[in-house]
């Protein structure tokens, strides 16, 4: 039994890799909500509907947003009618959130309708939401204030700089501890270490479980770039140095094993003065192979 610590991006691409060498039905992956925002009236989680379409084989994979082959028709008539959307939702994806949309006024929570939307995709993993409750992110920047995660990400195209991520406090959802203490093993895979992983950890209870278990994290990082995202951004607002070796600090209260890319062996020593364990590999995902020879790495297969 594996569980996953995810966000939208880089974990779903090592997700793709190990689902074809691991049972589905072992993985647990539990992912970050605090992005989770509505959008022309639809409730939008889109770490979690990244993740569940990555296991249904119907993800975009280009963007690890949306699915693949969908139309947006929809989205072209609100258009024309005058309504502009910040997100590109197609027609597909939007159905999905449509239906979350109403289970949440019916008083389903998004964990029971997550579990209900998976099965019905055919998804045999375990897909657990951070929280049940409204979580948000707010982005401090110096050019615009307070800004929503979406619109420093879309509307402003990260340009601003960073002063400070904010989130809520929030509970975890029934089974995110289970998930974590159950465990063989937990995976932080590449997702950003700000606004999508340490939002979870941030959540009571989290991180003293996982000082029990055996926790291996792929850095994000390559040299001091991201592989994808404002990471960098995020991790100098924190005061974390944006590289493998400020990923090392943020999460070495827990760490047991960190992957780091081949070309950063350069510093490996430095890391290893933080996490004693630090393996190099080749983490650059461009094909399902390097997916699938990442994801033996990670679980030693």
């Amino acid at each position: 039994m594996i569980t996953i610590l995810s966000g939208g991006t880089g974990t779903p691409k090592l997700i793709q890799g190990i689902k074809e060498i691991y049972p589905e039905e072992d993985i647990t992956v539990i992912v970050n909500t605090v992005e989770n925002e509505y959008f022309s009236g639809g409730y939008v989680a889109a770490d979690c509907d990244t993740v569940m379409y990555t296991f249904a084989d119907m993800i975009d994979d280009e963007f690890f947003y949306g699915i693949i082959g969908d139309t947006f028709k929809i989205r072209n008539i609100l258009i024309e009618m005058g309504t502009t959307e910040l997100l590109k939702i197609g027609d597909m994806d939007r159905a999905i959130k449509i239906q979350k949309t109403i289970l949440l006024e019916e008083g389903k929570t998004l964990s029971e309708i997550v579990e209900h939307q998976k099965n019905k995709l055919g998804v045999k993993a375990k897909i657990i939401p951070m929280s049940d409750e409204d979580s948000e992110i707010k982005i401090i920047t110096k050019e615009y204030g307070e800004l929503k995660f979406h619109d420093f990400l879309i509307k402003h195209q990260c340009e601003a700089e960073v002063v400070e991520v904010q989130y809520s406090d929030v509970k975890p959802s029934s089974g995110l501890i289970q998930a974590i203490e159950n465990a063989d093993k937990i995976i932080i895979g590449p997702s950003n270490p700000i606004t999508s992983i340490r939002p979870i950890i941030a959540i009571d209870g989290v991180e003293e479980a996982l000082k029990e278990k055996e926790v291996i994290a792929v850095s994000p990082f390559l040299g001091e770039g991201a592989f994808s995202g404002p990471a960098a951004k995020f991790m100098n607002a924190f005061g974390f140095e944006a590289s493998s070796i400020g990923v090392a600090e943020l999460y070495k209260p827990f760490l047991k094993r960190f992957i780091i890319d081949t070309k950063d062996e350069k510093m490996k020593e430095e890391i290893e003065k933080i996490i004693p364990n630090v393996q190099t590999t080749n983490t650059f995902m461009k094909t399902l192979e390097d997916k699938i020879n990442l994801a033996k790495f990670v679980l030693n297969e």
